[in-house]
């Protein structure tokens, strides 16, 4: 099977580079000093909302994966690991919301 015979989203030439559009103003995990909050911001219903953002964006990437844009696969594992990110700070918010 040849990755050609998906069809392109952008309906360009197979193989063709796609434009690069960052997904994300920070890449990875808040533990290496990306996606840092400034103080005072808004809690658990912004880190929920910037999760639903990164999963649409996501979804975005899923088909340009399978037709083989390797460029693709890495904004999909780069919002994997921001995903896993946002969904524990959201678990910490809401252990911390339990306790008081």
């Amino acid at each position: 099977p040849v990755a050609t015979s998906v069809p392109s989203p952008s309906g360009s030439v197979p193989g063709a580079a796609a434009p690069f559009r960052p997904l994300f103003n920070d890449f990875g995990p808040p533990s290496m000093g990306y996606a840092m909050k400034p103080p005072g911001a808004q809690g658990s219903q912004s880190t929920y909302t910037d999760l639903l953002s990164v999963i649409e964006e996501m979804g975005k990437e899923i088909r340009p994966t399978y037709a083989g844009s390797k460029s693709a696969m890495e904004r999909l594992k780069r919002g994997i690991i921001h995903a896993r990110a946002l969904v524990r700070e959201c678990l910490a918010e809401t252990e911390r919301n339990a306790r008081t």
